[in-house]
């Protein structure tokens, strides 16, 4: 990695999709850093080493659907603790409880098995992007709604000219994100 840092690093290794999926956007690809061993170990490593520390350790890890189930996932065996999935509306099999947000145009809906965290539990909610901050928002209430308690939301990218971050700061939730594409 030469002496570049762990963000420009990753940074460097996403792509961008100009004008989908619609004109005018900028889609920041990840799929390349899963594909290159080297590069998804230090992406790993990099949220894993974060969390090791007794201070941020999370009880249980809760990805969003579905390429926060990737890096949620893995996380999660690394710390050695337990994976929660929060899926998209009719995706899960037990009884859940579900919130919806906005979209741009429209709404969605995501869902949480109603055993899938216990009242007190910390929780690490991961997710590959922030954006408008509709989906992991809306992940933190279903959490909250179970009595779990939501100690950080961590993502890969944040693009902070979409409003997300800001938002998800200001409802109090702290935010962890290693490569911000603000003005690009």
């Amino acid at each position: 990695m030469q002496n570049i840092s762990v963000n420009q690093y990753l940074r460097d290794h996403i792509r961008t999709v100009p004008d989908w999926p619609a004109p005018g956007i900028q889609f920041r690809d990840i799929t390349p850093l899963l594909q290159d061993a080297k590069v998804f170990r230090v992406l790993i490593d990099a949220f894993v080493h974060r969390y090791m520390s007794a201070d941020r350790r999370p009880d249980v890890v809760a990805g969003l659907d579905a390429r926060g189930f990737i890096i949620g996932a893995v996380v999660a065996y690394e710390l050695n603790v337990g994976f929660v999935p929060i899926r998209k509306k009719g995706k899960l099999p037990f009884t859940t409880v579900e919130e919806t947000y906005e979209l741009e145009y429209g709404s969605a809906t995501v869902e949480l098995h109603t055993d899938a965290v216990k009242p007190g539990q910390r929780v690490l909610l991961i997710d590959d992007l922030i954006a408008t901050g509709g989906t992991m928002m809306a992940g933190r209430r279903l959490l909250e709604r179970q009595g779990a308690v939501v100690t950080e939301g961590a993502a890969i990218v944040d693009l902070p000219e979409l409003g997300g971050s800001a938002k998800l700061r200001e409802s109090g939730l702290s935010l962890f994100t290693l490569v911000d594409f603000a003005g690009h």
